[in-house]
This record gives structure tokens, C-alpha cells and sequence, in this order.
């Protein structure tokens, strides 16, 4: 496990944190390469739960340096808070590294963030209004304020000028809100440089370095393939590259480095916030997908829509982000079910697409065409061997298998990590 990017195969909430929480036990070095805190990890160990938004989740582990790469935004409160909190139930969080290039999400982008999605009315993104999207925007207009300004207070107080120059201009004269004061912000974001400044490194040359030394690294990414801002089902995605390429930029790492990419998929699908989702369940099942698998974000407490497998979707996201293997979790959920459905096709507009389309109107007009698999209706969360599972659920792992091109490396069946067992 020299190097391992770890990504979501569907529209989030599969597991990832999970599964990076299980590779970090034998890991050197856990990189968080994209995103902000707009996404949550849910690690269970024993009797306790780490609930993480922004931090590693190779950070519970004393041996393990966690590192926030230069690909993500960072609410410098929200990281303090995080480390606070870890640190408050026995968690050292002082070993985590952070890019000195990795942008900060500032008052004004929370602010945008919010009137922009009350503006949108109906066709609303389904935004976490955290601020991630207007950070991102500029860093790409190239007016962003990076973690290296907090350490000098003019060139802090010239670039927050320059911002709320164009900012209060959209809040006033856009969106009716009050005008920001550059004054009280910097005074806040300086006051965090102290904290924050034995924990910047070149995390660039920390992760090439230990990949050269033979270390064990795994790249963990937030959200997921299918909500990738170029792949993803745009406008409804996030605002970032999540998919294993955007471990490159996000970290500063070249294509070479990389050993394998462990893509993570539910026994069925989720989706939560706004967009097409094909084989959606607005019936009795998909309510008890929701009360089976606890589907609520992490983050916001939102509800998740839930669907039968999609393989179209999930063959497209192995394509797109170099999946070499899959991490099939929840298979405990579809326990209570006598009939499995996988969708294996689309028919849209008169003609079927056995491969993901990218119109949008093709796939907001799609309907699933549903291939029938027997259920096992029989209690499978004390299994811990795929040779002990039951003759259906096995079938229905060799057809994920045979649809997605690629093997099943890991299995799991409940949420505690001695539930995920490997296929072999």
C-alpha cells in the first residue's frame, strides 16, 4: 500500500472516511487533497465516534501525519475548533501539516455563499453555504487569500481590501445585504496565525518525500466522482476535482506516485441536496434504505435520497477516475430486502445508454432498466469472510463485479471497523 487514493464512486456518503480510518492503521502519511469543510467522515471505533469535516481522518492514529493539501480551502475557526475537539477526547491533532498554499474561506465567501443559494429560489444547488464555492472562485479569478498572507499582516490587509472592494459591491448592490468591514476581519484572521503556523510546512515535498522513502501514503479525497466539478452531473456538483487526478494537483504529486486508486460505493446509492438522480425511490423501500442505513449528512443533518445501485453511473466513475478497486459497504442494509434491483442501463428520450450520458437533459429524462436479483433476508453483521456470506449476497457482489470491470477488494456489513472484512 505504497500509495492509495482513496475516492467516492457515487454522490457521497459511501464510507470513504471509514475506509481511509482502516488504511491509516498502516499508514505513515493521510492526505485530505480537495474540499472544505461542506463534507463529513464518520469514523466509529468501539464506543466512539469521530465526527471529522475538514481534518485527516489518519489523525486519531498517533503514528500516522495527517496533511491538508494545497488542493483544499480551509475555515481556519472551523480546523481550530476540529483540533480542539479531538484534542478535548485524547486526540493529539498537533502532528497535522498544512499547506501554506491552500486557500482560506473568509467571512465575505460564507456571506456569497448563502445569498447566492436564497437568490437561486428554486433552482438552488443544494450548497452547505460554508463558503466552499466563492472560495474556490477565487482562487481561480486569482484573487485568494492563502494560509502562507496570515503571516504577514500587509500583504493580509491589501488583499482583503482588494476583495471587499468587489464583494460589498455584490452585497449591496446585488443581494441588498449590509457592506463588510476589512478591519474586524483581519484583526480575526490574524489572530489565528500563531496557532496555525507550527502546523505549515511544504506538505508537497512531506508527502513526495515519504512516497520516495517507501512510506505507506493514502490520499483521502472529500465528496465523490460523480459531484467532480468537470465530471460530475454539473451544475449540481462540488467545487473541486475529487476524483483520484485531483490527488495530483491537490497535493503536488505526479501520476507515478500513484500505486492504486480504492474507490468506495454503498450495496444501493445516495444522494443528498439537488440533481438528477436516475434511480431514485420515492416509495416505502427507499424510506427504509433511509431508516436502515442512517442516511443523514454528517455535516448538515440533511436526509439522503436513496436508490437501487446504478452500475451505469458506477462504471462510469471507474472509468473517469482510474478505479483499480472497489469497497462495497452497507451490504448490510439490503439484508431486509427479498428483491435486489441493479440498474444496468438508461432508457431517455427513446433510445437506451448502456454508458453514462452527459447531456443533462438526457439524464434528467432517464429511466432505470432493472435487472432482478434474489435477496438473502437473513442477518449478515456478524459475518466477517466473503466465503461466509450467504449464496445471494455473494451473487449479488460477483454481479457488481461483472458490471463495475473491476474487483470488489472489501466488504462492508456494518459500521464498526471490525465489519469490513477484504473479498478474498
Amino acid at each position: 500500500m505504497p500509495a492509495t487514493v482513496v475516492v467516492g464512486a457515487q454522490w457521497g456518503d459511501e464510507g470513504k472516511g471509514k475506509i481511509a480510518n482502516l488504511l491509516a492503521r498502516d499508514a505513515d502519511v493521510v492526505v485530505r487533497y480537495q474540499g472544505g469543510n461542506n463534507a463529513g467522515h464518520t469514523i466509529v471505533i468501539g464506543d466512539e465516534t469521530f465526527k471529522l469535516s475538514l481534518i485527516p481522518s489518519g489523525v486519531i492514529y498517533p503514528t500516522v501525519t495527517p496533511v491538508i493539501g494545497n488542493g483544499c480551502v480551509v475555515d481556519p475557526a472551523v480546523l481550530l475548533d476540529e483540533m480542539d475537539a479531538l484534542a478535548g477526547r485524547g486526540v493529539d491533532p498537533s502532528g497535522l501539516r498544512l499547506s501554506a498554499n491552500a486557500h482560506l474561506i473568509m467571512p465575505y465567501h460564507r456571506k456569497l455563499d448563502a445569498v447566492r443559494e436564497r437568490f437561486l429560489g428554486r433552482q438552488q444547488i443544494g450548497t452547505t453555504k460554508r463558503g466552499i464555492g466563492p472560495a474556490y472562485q477565487d482562487k481561480y479569478a486569482r484573487t485568494g487569500i492563502r494560509v502562507q498572507d496570515l503571516f504577514d499582516p500587509k500583504i493580509l490587509r491589501d488583499k482583503l481590501d482588494a476583495a471587499l472592494k468587489e464583494k460589498n459591491g455584490l452585497l449591496t448592490k446585488v443581494y441588498n445585504q449590509l457592506a463588510m468591514d476589512a478591519g474586524p476581519i483581519a484583526d480575526e484572521y490574524l489572530g489565528y496565525a500563531s496557532r496555525l503556523r507550527e502546523l505549515v510546512a511544504d506538505t508537497s515535498l512531506l508527502v513526495w518525500t515519504a512516497i520516495r522513502k517507501g512510506e505507506n501514503v493514502v490520499f483521502e479525497g472529500a465528496q465523490v466522482v460523480l459531484l467532480d466539478i468537470d465530471h460530475g452531473t454539473y451544475p449540481f456538483v462540488t467545487s473541486s476535482n475529487p476524483i483520484a487526478g485531483g490527488a495530483l494537483t491537490g497535493t503536488g504529486v505526479g501520476p507515478r506516485d500513484i500505486d492504486r486508486v480504492l474507490g468506495i460505493t454503498k450495496a444501493y446509492i445516495s444522494r443528498v441536496g439537488s440533481g438528477p438522480f436516475p434511480t431514485e425511490l420515492d416509495d416505502e423501500i427507499g424510506e427504509q434504505m433511509v431508516d436502515l442505513g442512517g442516511e443523514f449528512g454528517t455535516v448538515t443533518g440533511r436526509r439522503r435520497r436513496c436508490g437501487w445501485l446504478d452500475s451505469v453511473a458506477l462504471r462510469y466513475s471507474v472509468r473517469v477516475a482510474g478505479i483499480t478497486e472497489l469497497a462495497l459497504m452497507k451490504l448490510d442494509v439490503l439484508s431486509a430486502f427479498p428483491k435486489l434491483r441493479i440498474a444496468v442501463a438508461y432508457e431517455s428520450l427513446g433510445e437506451r445508454y448502456d454508458e453514462f450520458p452527459r447531456q443533462q437533459r438526457v439524464l434528467y429524462n432517464c429511466t432505470p432498466i432493472y435487472e432482478d436479483l434474489p435477496g438473502w433476508e437473513s442477518d449478515i453483521t456478524s459475518v466477517r469472510s466473503f466465503a461466509d456470506l450467504p449464496p445471494a449476497a455473494k451473487g449479488y457482489i460477483e454481479r457488481i463485479e461483472q458490471l463495475a470491470g473491476v474487483p470488489v477488494a472489501m466488504i462492508s456489513v456494518g459500521p464498526d471497523r471490525e465489519a469490513t472484512f477484504p473479498r478474498s
